[in-house]
């Protein structure tokens, strides 16, 4: 992304801003297919969140394979969840009331309208699920997977800057956002060249940074179910101070202020709430002497440089011993033939004829020696 000087002018003065240009497309047009850049963004997220989680669940003891079947619960969760904040709590005017046309229109998503709050809470919700059916530990999998969550966030941001969308007051920064007067979402009470506060930009470098936070923080200091919580915590920080300073596109309010700024609000609190309790209850096991819970059920085994099921183990304990029985049973024959050969070779023995061996009850009796009889 290059910054370059615009034409524009502010009532401020009369010299040229250097300002970020907007993209003056939104999707790629593929015969009858329209794709969005925000879709490619979002995806794009899902992606990168998901190989982040897979090797850091790895790393943790759990299997790769268990975060793909996780993600099958919590994705789609998730894009139920980021539409029904949309359209229940952002900006329920447009899909409900007399005055709306289309009683269908909260159902198509791809026509824009969706929150990562929502997508967050209801995906979280999702893997809850997926947890418990694939025996997984909840606050494990969620301290592994909370990095990447945000980092998805950071990449999913740049679908607002592809959509003219979601800017913040005006500037004169020399970041400032440019804004097509032409879009929808220009507002009408500014003139022409105003540039705007690329909130966008602002939180996807928050997520950045707090990516590598979580990592840093979750490796070296925090205690199982910490991490998670601290993400909860800190996008609740920043997306708190963009709503309360920066935001100023539709919304709906409650006691004077934007929703989302309670929403936010509730993050913080809760992320607090979860981030002590957290720790607390781990000091509580360690004075205890209560060892953490296992990251995954019985049912799968794993360590950094193997994985194996409890059934493969099973089957290679059986095959070893048998093999152990074969070479017990091979060590025994030849002890019995190495006795058999020294016996042999002893003066004043040797073998008794075939005929004159007995069987049954009595014993086989060695040739009588005279001189080696007993005098009574």
């Amino acid at each position: 992304m290059n910054v370059i000087l615009s034409e524009s002018f502010t009532s401020a003065g009369s010299l040229p801003l250097a300002s970020i240009p907007s993209p003056s497309v939104s999707y790629l047009q593929l015969g009858p297919f329209r794709i969005h850049f925000y879709a490619l963004c979002i995806l794009a997220g899902i992606i990168v969140c998901l190989w982040l989680s897979a090797r850091r669940w790895a790393q943790v003891g759990g299997t790769r394979e268990r975060v793909y079947d996780v993600a099958m619960w919590a994705i789609p969760a998730g894009i139920i969840g980021a539409r029904a904040y949309h359209v229940l709590i952002t900006d329920p005017g447009s899909y409900f009331g007399p005055n709306v046309s289309d009683p269908w229109a909260f159902l198509k998503i791809w026509e824009g309208g969706i929150g990562i709050m929502g997508a967050v809470s209801v995906g979280a919700l999702g893997a809850w699920i997926a947890c418990r059916r694939y025996q997984i530990n909840y606050a494990a999998f969620a301290d592994a997977v909370a990095p990447g969550i945000i980092l998805a966030q950071a990449f999913g941001r740049w679908g607002n800057w592809f959509n003219q969308e979601l800017f913040g007051k005006p500037t004169t920064l020399p970041w400032g956002l440019e804004i097509s007067q032409s879009s929808g979402n220009f507002p009408a009470q500014y003139p022409a060249g105003t540039l705007f506060h690329p909130t966008f930009l602002y939180e996807s470098l928050w997520n950045l940074v707090g990516a590598f936070l979580l990592i840093f923080l979750g490796n070296r200091f925090l205690k199982r179910g910490q991490t998670f919580w601290l993400y909860v915590l800190y996008y609740g920080i920043g997306r708190f101070f963009i709503e309360v300073f920066l935001r100023i596109d539709t919304s709906e309010t409650l006691l004077g202020l934007r929703v989302h700024v309670w929403t936010s609000g509730a993050l913080i609190v809760l992320g607090l709430i979860g981030f002590v309790a957290a720790g607390i209850r781990a000091r509580a096991k360690a004075a205890a002497g209560i060892a953490e819970a296992p990251v995954q059920g019985p049912s799968v085994q794993h360590t950094p440089n193997s994985e194996k099921t409890v059934a493969q183990d099973s089957d290679e304990v059986s095959n070893q011993g048998k093999e152990t029985l074969e070479e017990s049973r091979i060590s025994e024959k030849k002890v019995t033939e190495e006795k058999k050969a020294t016996k042999d070779k002893e003066p004043g023995t040797h073998e008794e004829p075939a005929d004159r061996v007995q069987t049954g009850d009595k014993q086989d009796k060695a040739p009588e020696i005279p001189w080696k009889k007993s005098k009574s």
